[in-house]
């Protein structure tokens, strides 16, 4: 049996489980937003970071990448473990459709696991919603928590979008702006 995760966020350069393939590509229907709280990773309850969730909206694309867990139920059951600890703000695994830049119009891969948030502040406590650029910017260069900087997860997404080919006018506009904020250029 293989199960397959798809990462769109700091899932892209550091996985932490072991895979046994990997595919660049993109899922139809949502789109990345830089709306969730982590406070555990990059945040704390008192300053939450703003990591990636994907809203739904018709028409969009979010790249990123495929892992590929092959092994049977007992490695599947670990990952999913791992993954369930890990991704703890997020409220909602989906399996959903993953496609490739050499066939865009056919799904390479159906069925394959991704967490989301439900978008909605009374429902979901880690949800924090939209915010203008300069108010997200700041939010970011202030967050760190045990993993690091919310800034370094930001710039660690802009770099992995740029390797696989398929930056994002979004993240690049709000890394600039968390630059800006930090004093740099």
């Amino acid at each position: 049996m293989v199960m397959w995760v798809f990462g769109y966020g700091s899932l892209m350069w550091k996985p932490g489980f072991h895979f046994d393939d990997k595919l660049v590509g993109f899922i139809k229907g949502h789109r990345r937003v830089f709306e969730l709280a982590c406070i555990d990773h990059r945040g704390t309850p008192e300053f939450p970071a703003r990591s990636c969730t994907l809203i739904e909206e018709e028409g969009a694309l979010c790249w990123g990448t495929a892992f590929c867990v092959n092994g049977g139920p007992e490695k599947e059951k670990l990952v999913i473990e791992y993954l369930e600890k890990r991704e703890c703000e997020y409220d909602t695994k989906s399996y959903i459709d993953f496609y490739t830049e050499e066939e865009p119009s056919k799904p390479a891969l159906t069925g394959v696991l991704v967490f989301t948030t439900t978008p909605n502040k009374v429902t979901n406590k880690y949800f924090l919603g939209p915010a203008p650029l300069e108010v997200m910017a700041s939010q970011i260069a202030k967050a760190v928590g045990p993993c690091g900087t919310n800034c370094e997860y930001l710039f660690r997404l802009e770099n992995e979008m740029d390797n696989i080919g398929h930056t994002e006018k979004k993240v690049i506009e709000l890394a600039n702006e968390v630059r800006r904020v930090l004093g740099g250029v």
